[in-house]
């Protein structure tokens, strides 16, 4: 058969989807058993061709992302023992495909088997910290996809939180990760092993945050510094990081007979997310809006202070360790969020917390009130041995939400 036939058949198995079977078996009747094999073998070709084309095409195009609430990864937590693997070393590589990284972080990921489990926790305890700070704006962390991915094209406040959080929750996740003994390129805080294990063994094991940061930064990649939003991005990044080694605290545990400090045990501690949370949270209250003035001489942009009225606090000694340098950046003002839109679903129908935020969140449309009978355990008591007693008591109470 010569190519131009074979191009004929071939055209024709595309065009009759439904009697590919049947025009192709009539022609493959009538030709040997090896020519009807390789016939086989070029259709399958062609049509693994076709459909390797088309999902090229419908890949997700580039973006300014790099991981977690600023990724493409899904934030359901997902299932870390669905199936049982064939291959139990390489169990997690099926975790790190999940997640839908770069080249450069699957590799990473693929790397150490700790990481895909860290890589989802992170995503995980971002984005819960990031709906429990927002919880009372109008803004509560709407991180379903098409509103995550169009504030993520934008400059807003909320994208320099996400960028924040983000880091912040992977730099955590990873030192702590170290610390518990679940990485295999890392252990406790960077000491030498032998100290290590004897640290461990005294329940001493400080979080490696040397090798997180280390690691954040080489996942995360660098990015063009000569785009104003880029830096940006960059920007908030690293304050995320900066956080997290700003609350850094020593703990020190005794050990001694009846109680004596005869030795002294003492690692370093990264304090709780929840806190770092709180913190981020202040940086994006008080958000520096940024613009870009052009360097004439080398035509890259210089990010300045757009908003006129943020003054630079007196010299002096200051009651605030986090220096100026850790404010977040944004580049626009945000949405109200009040109605339905690209980037928000609204505030319709939220619950809201009446003489609290009610009058911000309902942006003064005014609330409904609903009366709801509940039964919640009371009167909780110890018993001996060893059970919590409680009382079933029943309260009417009011909850408030925002009309449309």
């Amino acid at each position: 058969m010569g190519g131009a036939q074979m191009s004929s058949l071939y055209k024709k198995c595309r065009t009759y989807n439904k009697g590919f079977y049947t025009a192709t078996q009539e022609k493959r009747n009538d030709l040997p058993w090896s020519r009807s094999k390789m016939l086989d073998g070029h259709l399958l070709l062609g049509w693994l061709s076709f459909t390797v084309i088309v999902y090229l095409f419908n890949l997700p195009g580039p973006t300014t992302a790099y991981f977690g609430l600023t990724g493409n990864e899904p934030l359901s937590i997902l299932p870390l023992s669905s199936q049982p693997e064939e291959n139990v070393g390489r169990a997690h590589y099926k975790l790190c495909d999940r997640l839908k990284l770069e080249k450069k972080q699957r590799r990473m990921c693929r790397r150490d088997p700790g990481v895909a489990e860290t890589l989802m926790e992170a995503i995980s305890m971002s984005a819960l910290e990031c709906q429990y700070q927002f919880r009372f704006e109008r803004w509560n962390c709407s991180l379903e996809g098409r509103y995550r991915a169009n504030i993520l094209k934008r400059g807003f406040k909320e994208t320099a939180f996400l960028y924040a959080v983000s880091s912040a929750g992977l730099t955590h996740a990873m030192a702590k990760a170290c610390s518990a003994g679940r990485m295999e390129r890392c252990t406790c805080d960077e000491a030498p092993d032998l100290e290590n294990r004897k640290a461990w063994q005294w329940g001493g094991c400080g979080d490696n945050l040397k090798y997180s940061n280390k690691f954040v930064k080489d996942f995360l990649g660098k990015r063009s510094n000569k785009d104003l939003r880029a830096r940006v991005d960059m920007h908030n990044t690293n304050v995320g990081m900066k956080v997290i080694k700003a609350g850094v605290e020593t703990t020190c545990k005794c050990h001694g007979v009846s109680g004596s400090c005869t030795v002294q045990t003492c690692w370093r501690q990264l304090s709780p997310f929840h806190e770092i949370g709180k913190q981020l949270k202040q940086r994006y209250e008080t958000s520096l809006k940024v613009g870009s003035s052009t360097n004439e001489a080398t035509g890259e942009g210089e990010i300045s202070q757009a908003r006129a009225q943020q003054q630079q606090p007196p010299p002096g000694p200051s009651n605030d360790p986090i220096p100026r340098t850790m404010d977040l950046l944004h580049i626009e003002d945000s949405p109200s969020f009040c109605r339905p839109s690209k980037y928000s679903p609204g505030t319709s129908a939220r619950k809201c917390y009446k003489d609290k935020n009610c009058d911000a969140i309902c942006c003064g449309r005014g609330h409904n009130t609903q009366s709801r009978v509940v039964t919640r355990p009371c009167q909780c008591q110890v018993r001996w041995c060893c059970y919590v007693e409680c009382k079933q008591c029943t309260q009417r109470e009011e909850v408030y939400t925002c009309k449309g």
